[in-house]
């Protein structure tokens, strides 16, 4: 299990769960080998990006499946910031293209869950038949996904974002 860690930020306490590398490669094996040993075949697999990239990845390569792609989808604006509700971005989707494909759609966390549902509708409405995979989903969440590694409720610090990003003074 990833290890935890308590960071005070503003006199405030947060409980976080720390995911390494390796841990990570082991989590995205793990959703794989679930995958496969299910009765659901994907044909595509469709990363909510940014945090579901990676993820996305390790699992297409896992699956041996080529046909990927990415939905821009932003809703977190900080540690437990959230805009209002989850909005899409630049470059969108060739929606019309997963008529009738077999879809996985893939992310790093079920939080709130409002992402996943809003994604799963969309590519749905557009004919795809879509299953979810997540590496963790927290309590309370609205779209449980049909696959998880890990039930939280901390914050997580995943390995490609805990760091700050770079700047030119690094």
């Amino acid at each position: 299990m990833g290890s935890t860690i308590d960071e005070t930020t503003d006199d405030t306490a947060i409980e976080k769960e720390v995911l390494g590398w390796l841990e990570f490669g082991e989590a995205a094996r793990h959703l794989a080998r679930d995958v496969a040993h299910s009765d659901f075949d994907p044909e595509v697999v469709i990363a909510i990006a940014r945090g579901g990239l990676l993820l996305a990845g390790a699992i297409a390569y896992a699956l041996d499946i080529k046909s990927c792609g990415a939905l821009n989808v932003e809703f977190y604006s900080g540690v437990n910031e959230r805009l209002p509700a989850p909005i899409m971005l630049p470059p969108m989707l060739d929606e019309p293209s997963l008529a009738g494909k077999r879809v996985l759609l893939v992310d790093d966390v079920s939080d709130s869950g409002r992402t996943l549902a809003m994604v799963v509708d969309l590519l749905g409405a557009a004919g795809a038949d879509v299953r979810s995979v997540c590496l963790y989903t927290k309590p309370g969440t609205v779209k449980e996904p049909d696959f998880t590694w890990r039930r939280t409720s901390r914050w997580i610090a995943f390995p490609w974002s805990s760091l700050p990003p770079v700047t030119v003074e690094d």
